[in-house]
């Protein structure tokens, strides 16, 4: 089984026997989500970063910060913005 990235969170599978099928894989994200990489999963969340005041998005440093140190940073409570990007995310399914 071959495993294909199609788009955003889109996948083909090709079987063994070369039959593709397209499943959609939800996207989640954890508290140690780095910030850069949920951007790649989703640049559309960025509206509820820039919200709590993220407004350095694009600086490397914040890129290497998980989604906890930017909570912490701006107060905000780690576990309820992990919640609101998981809805926003599991909405744009």
């Amino acid at each position: 089984m071959q495993i294909i990235n199609c788009e955003k969170s889109k996948y083909m599978i090709l079987s063994s026997e070369n039959k593709r099928k397209e499943v959609l894989i939800m996207a989640r994200v954890t508290k140690s989500t780095m910030i850069g990489e949920l951007l790649q999963i989703d640049a559309d969340v960025a509206p509820i970063l820039l919200n709590i005041g993220m407004h350095c998005l694009g600086c490397p440093s914040s890129q290497m910060e998980t989604i906890e140190e930017a909570a912490m940073v701006h107060g905000i409570d780690a576990d309820d913005l992990v919640e609101e990007i998981n809805t926003f995310l599991d909405s744009q399914a």
